[in-house]
């Protein structure tokens, strides 16, 4: 959209909380990253403070942006460029857990949990779920047992 018309303003309600997906989308060009339980006078707001050029982040999504960003970095061999998050997913697809349990234990959607181990493999250019769980016990992103 902002390849398109640069000059438009992008909001993104969403119902994803996890803090992973609101720097990429600040990145695409998103104005806002809202919730969707954002009541109508919020929403107003929101509209009308990116209309005057602000960038707008919901409280929780900033706070826990914040907090991600004060932990101090992982720093093993991570592969390029997976997020704390990805990280997190790829330690439970290493203890062999489906992406439902995946799911449940982080608190996210089926669907978020799909898209994380996408972006794993792809990150690592990898083909499948086992080449992944493979991938982290050697880089010691899981103790033995």
């Amino acid at each position: 959209l902002k390849e398109l018309s640069p000059s438009s303003r992008v909001i993104l309600l969403t119902s994803s909380e996890d803090p992973a997906t609101v720097v990429p989308a600040i990145r695409a060009g998103a104005s806002a990253y809202v919730l969707k339980d954002l009541g109508p006078q919020e929403l107003g707001e929101t509209v009308r403070r990116v209309a005057a050029g602000e960038v707008v982040i919901a409280p929780r999504m900033a706070a826990q942006l914040v907090s991600q960003m004060a932990q101090p970095p992982v720093t093993a061999s991570l592969g390029p460029g997976l997020t704390p998050r990805e990280i997190e997913v790829l330690r439970h697809v290493a203890e062999g857990k489906s992406n439902g349990e995946i799911a449940a234990a982080l608190f996210l959607s089926d669907k978020t949990v799909k898209t994380h181990v996408s972006n794993i493999l792809a990150k690592l250019q990898l083909a499948d779920r086992t080449q992944a769980a493979i991938y982290a016990w050697r880089e010691g992103l899981l103790e033995s047992p």
